[in-house]
């Protein structure tokens, strides 16, 4: 079979891997819409594989599109119900959309599968915190017969004729309905600078000539524009479920008082207090796909901190590092991955100048992933490497040994990527983890391929396979079965070209010994007619 073949064979496959990659790179970078047209073209390829169809959902929340991000997320659990991340995404698009009891429930489901998990929990507390307040009546609020309480009161409206309704969006009609001059006020607050882009779109609404006409796709101008002010009408709603005015202007003045107490005292009479309830600020935000806020956030306690002294903050300086680690976080998210390295190295030095040998392995550990997104895998290499004797679980080791040996393939190193690989299957055979089992099998095969071991390889993808049917993986099972004819073919090659390499072989030593012959018979007619 000629290479241009295997090529063909192989085509669909590398194209699905070449368009999620391609997608991943995009999502980093923040160009949302081009990551969903590369996510889009690799499910043409692979229509129910699950991790793609949550990074596309992904990219439909950031770009404000919670239906279709809840479609990706649901059909990502088509096959199997309890996938964590399907779950969690599922529960983020809810949130999105209103539907806060609904994504508290998913958030809870969550939970229960993987309790280890920060989203999840984090998840459950936001929602809880949104529920309390779109419904909720704080008690340190007193409320005045004064001002714009019209949303106050369509919120009691709602609550008497169904007390356990989940908040949604209002549809078109009840919005049109519902509209009035004294809600205004609010609306315009919400919106802020998109309330003068909502006015326009209103005033456009009214020209009949203009609303009765086509764009050059076919649409009509009407529904275009109705599109445009329902998704701020939905906007509107959700930032006011979300945080209603007066519970910001609450928080606010709270946050004002306790300031002014600060000032006149201590810089908090509680620092341990401050600065947990900082840090679950800090992912809460970053959990809730807010990565300016966390960051933001981080530098401005990792600001208080610093102008503490030891005597308030004992472990001050391991305070220090995790605010740096948070920061590198966010900046990851952002698509700063510069400005990310830069963070998680200075978390990676407080480590090690002081001896912190849990901070030192979540740096290092950080620290490779920047390096490994941004294609240099030497240096994502070295630092996991470093890792290693910090990883205290077998499937802590089992995914740190997969990672490295992923690095190594890249490089176009395979004995070194098939050294790890076996070393994350053995791990992940201690730590009984069937998902792990069936990546570091795929790992193992797909070096054993580089390396020209087809019948090694069509054994780990066999082991691979059983893994895959064992998790119910649909996608997995197709690109498994797609590899496995690959290498058998590949074996079946193998053997033949062997096989005719004995032949020839044999030939050659035949072919050889005639001429040995010939020569000697050669040499004895010059010595007889010399005797001559």
């Amino acid at each position: 079979m000629s290479n241009n073949q295997d090529e063909g064979d192989q085509g669909p496959k590398s194209s699905f891997i070449t368009y999620v990659a391609e997608g991943d790179q995009l999502f980093i970078k923040g160009e949302f819409a081009k990551a969903i047209e590369s996510y889009t073209t690799a499910l043409i390829l692979q229509p129910t594989e699950k991790n793609c169809l949550v990074a596309r959902s992904k990219c439909y929340l950031k770009l404000g599109d919670p239906e279709n991000a809840l479609k990706d997320a649901e059909t990502s659990l088509k096959n199997e119900k309890e996938f964590f991340k399907g779950l969690y995404q599922k529960a983020e698009a809810l949130y999105a959309m209103g539907d806060f009891e609904f994504a508290l429930v998913y958030y809870h489901r969550g939970h229960k599968l993987r309790p280890e998990l920060q989203e999840f929990r984090l998840g459950i507390q936001k929602s809880q915190e949104a529920i309390d307040n779109s419904v909720g009546s704080p008690a340190s609020v007193k409320l005045e017969n004064k001002g714009d309480l019209s949303f106050f009161h369509k919120k009691e409206e709602g609550k008497k004729g169904k007390a356990n309704a989940p908040i949604r969006p209002l549809k078109k009609e009840q919005k049109q309905q519902n509209k009035s001059p004294r809600s205004e006020k609010t609306v315009r607050q919400l919106l802020g600078e998109l309330y003068s882009d909502k006015e326009y779109l209103e005033k456009l609404l009214k020209d009949q000539d203009l609303v009765k006409g086509n764009t050059r796709s076919g649409i009509k101008v009407h529904d275009l524009i109705l599109s445009a002010i329902t998704y701020l009408d939905t906007r509107t709603e959700f930032w006011r479920q979300q945080k209603p005015i007066y519970a910001r202007e609450r928080d606010r003045k709270l946050m004002q008082q306790q300031w002014n107490k600060t000032k006149q005292s201590k810089p908090t009479s509680d620092p341990t207090r401050y600065i947990l309830k900082s840090l679950e600020e800090i992912d809460l935000a970053l959990a809730a796909g807010d990565p300016e806020l966390s960051c933001r956030k981080a530098r401005q306690v990792l600001k208080t901190v610093q102008g503490w002294s030891d005597e308030d903050v004992p472990n001050k300086k391991e305070v220090i590092g995790n605010l740096h680690s948070c920061l590198g976080n966010a900046k990851i998210e952002i698509g700063d991955m510069d400005g990310a390295l830069e963070c998680h190295n200075k978390d990676l030095e407080i480590a090690r100048q002081n001896n912190l040998p849990e901070s030192k392995s979540r740096a290092l550990d950080n620290v490779g992933r920047v390096y490994a997104r941004i294609g240099k895998f030497p240096q994502a290499i070295e630092a996991w490497e470093e890792k290693i004797p910090l990883a205290r679980s077998s499937l802590e080791k089992t995914w740190l040994f997969h990672e490295i040996g992923r690095c190594y393939l890249e490089l176009d190193h395979h004995t070194e990527a098939l050294e790890y690989g076996e070393k994350s299957l053995a791990s992940a055979t201690e730590a009984e983890d069937d998902e792990w089992q069936l990546n570091a099998s795929v790992l193992v095969a797909q070096s054993e391929v580089k390396l020209g071991h087809y019948q090694a390889a069509v054994t780990y993808f066999e082991k691979a396979l059983e893994k895959a049917k064992l998790i119910n993986d649909e996608a997995a099972k197709e690109a498994i079965r797609n590899a496995l004819e690959d290498a058998n073919k590949r074996t079946v090659e193998q053997l033949e070209a062997e096989k005719l390499g004995d032949g020839a072989e044999k030939n050659h030593d035949v072919a050889n010994g005639n001429r040995e012959t010939l020569n000697e018979e050669s040499t004895e007619d010059k010595e007889e007619t010399n005797d001559d």
